[in-house]
């Protein structure tokens, strides 16, 4: 059965070996599998004439079923003879650019990053100062001040996503609403990338009410701080006890045996340690509602450690009987104080299509408040779970927490265009590859380091008028002017107060709204505070200013 790297694989042997644009490549695969060709090698191993009955171009046919056997011989997926940088980046090391240690983040030239260097690399600062934040006003156009709140809702909507994905996304929210904009002002016209189909096939996602369209980082192994396998240093309670027992042998996701889980066995995820809290989630079968409290009453006795727990969620989903009238599958769930885990187990849960499945999701609190960190981490601990219990490998059964780009269609559009010879839109960037960039080979995304150099140079300080007795109006010498140098960190400096800001808000709602509820939110309370600019075409770019203590007021109310 074909996988979403064999689409992917494929995917790049169309538009960078065959130099298809995307688009029609998408048609393309589209066509194969429409008579079950869904991978490079199922294609070169196919009769010419079942090729060409999907590609109604017989020389096209045979243009790519030879390059599907060439690929296939030299062991070569990606069809183009060289090992190229993919969205997941290739295994172990991903080419990434260095970036600068100071806080440009310019690039330096190409080197071998892993996930956890280019997470690092990524990190933009941080300023929990509300004094100071009282006191600030910003000058800022709405672009950066629309990227800022969507890296930071972020945070909390899509917990799984790292930092670079992040950033990723939010610009891609930046450009769909630039576009609109345009539109709207007469500065565009005719239909976006978008509604042209060129995300067509993607899967997408819901940023500040607004669908973008991303591509999966299939494979791309990113953890935050927290430590896999083992506790937290200095934690009085530990989960390693649980992995002792006879009834959770070979049951971490690590070493679990895919072959045969028997039923009415609990598997464990790994444990899962972060600022001395220790998550581990284990799941079993069930086929009744009523044998759920014997099931976990069974696991308290084999694993009486359990007990000294913080919480114990669990969630359940039951297939209904046979011949049963609705076909309706039977859930539920009950938080043990650890807010919204229940509803996130059977989420996660729906994703994969578990039925006859209890999961119990523990944690010992370590004392320290995890913020969205948490949902990340009880999300890793189940998804683990349910891979050893369904026997199925990690992307399988976490197609709904992977890392994810956000495509960049207006340019895909704008380089077919081009090389059509005609003139591509204004807001993709030029496709072209980067030596050692964040890049995806025959797909553009947005990507991070440029989402990231946008934010830091955007928020500069705002002036004060002048006044009748400022050394201008005076005739005394104006204070010397600052360097490039110190208005950078001053830039660096007001977004790090201005991010600070931005996570008190969403801190403050974070447990208390719905995932749907805070993205919601969150495009209004842009709509509140942004720099206020003239209308129409005269606004378009224009500066305003930013008051701090603006965004300090949309916290929720204790």
């Amino acid at each position: 059965m074909a996988t979403q790297q064999d689409l992917q694989d494929l995917l790049r042997l169309l538009t960078v070996g065959r130099k298809i644009p995307m688009l029609q490549s998408m048609t393309h695969i589209k066509a194969l599998q429409s008579v079950d060709l869904r991978s490079i090698k199922q294609i070169a191993d196919a009769p010419l004439k079942t090729v060409e009955s999907a590609i109604k171009d017989d020389k096209v046919a045979r243009a790519l079923q030879s390059a599907c056997k060439a690929a296939v011989k030299r062991g070569d997926p990606v069809g183009t003879n060289k090992r190229a940088a993919t969205a997941s980046g290739p295994a172990p090391l991903a080419k990434r650019a260095r970036t600068d240690e100071s806080y440009d983040g310019l690039m330096k030239g190409p080197t071998e990053m892993t996930p956890q260097e280019l997470e690092r690399s990524l990190e933009l600062p941080l300023s929990m100062d509300e004094e100071k934040m009282a006191e600030t006003v910003l000058e800022t156009n709405r672009a950066p001040l629309v990227l800022a709140f969507a890296v930071e809702l972020l945070r909390y909507t899509m917990p799984e996503q790292p930092l670079s994905s992040r950033l990723s996304l939010g610009q891609a929210v930046v450009s769909a609403n630039s576009r609109s904009k345009a539109v709207s002002i007469g500065l565009e016209k005719g239909p976006s990338a978008d509604d042209e189909g060129w995300g067509e096939g993607q899967p997408r996602v819901k940023v500040m009410g607004r669908e973008v369209t991303v591509l999966k980082r299939g494979g791309y192994d990113w953890r935050g701080d927290e430590t896999v396998g083992g506790t937290s240093e200095g934690s009085s309670q530990t989960a390693s006890t649980a992995d002792k027992v006879k009834t959770e042998s070979q049951a971490s996701s690590a070493t679990v045996n895919f072959e045969a889980v028997p039923k009415n066995v609990w598997v464990a995820s790994q444990p899962i340690s972060l600022k001395s809290s220790t998550f581990i989630a284990r799941a079993t079968q069930i086929t009744e509602t009523k044998q759920r409290k014997q099931l976990i009453e069974s696991l308290f006795e084999a694993v009486p450690n359990l007990k000294t727990a913080s919480h114990n969620a669990w969630a359940y989903r039951v297939k209904p009987p046979e011949g049963f009238l609705t076909g309706r599958v039977r859930e539920e769930s009950f938080d043990d104080g650890e807010t919204g885990c229940g509803d996130l187990m059977l989420k996660i849960m729906r994703e994969v299509d578990a039925v006859d499945t209890l999961v119990v999701m523990t944690r010992w609190f370590g004392g320290t408040f995890l913020g969205p960190d948490r949902w990340r981490l009880m999300r890793t601990c189940v998804t683990g779970a349910l891979s050893a219990r369904l026997r199925k490998a990690g992307h399988a059964v976490a197609l709904g927490g992977e890392a994810v780009w956000g495509l960049d269609l207006e340019a895909a559009k704008g380089a077919a265009t081009r090389s059509a010879g005609g003139v591509g839109g204004i807001y993709g960037s030029k496709p072209q590859p980067r030596a050692g960039g964040t890049s995806v080979v025959g797909m553009p995304i947005f990507t991070p380091e440029s989402a990231r150099s946008y934010l830091l140079r955007s928020f500069a300080t705002a002036s004060d008028p002048p006044s009748p007795s400022s050394p201008t109006a005076t005739g005394k010498k104006a204070p010397q002017k600052k360097t490039q140098k110190a208005l950078d960190l001053e830039k660096q400096e007001n977004l790090g107060l201005l991010l600070g800001a931005l996570r008190l808000v969403f801190d403050s709602w974070g447990d208390h709204l719905a995932v749907a509820e805070l993205d919601r939110r969150a495009w209004s309370w842009y709509i509140a505070v942004r720099p206020d600019v003239d209308g129409g075409k005269a606004g378009w770019g224009a500066k305003g200013s930013l008051k701090l203590s603006d965004i300090l007021k949309l916290r929720r109310k204790a």
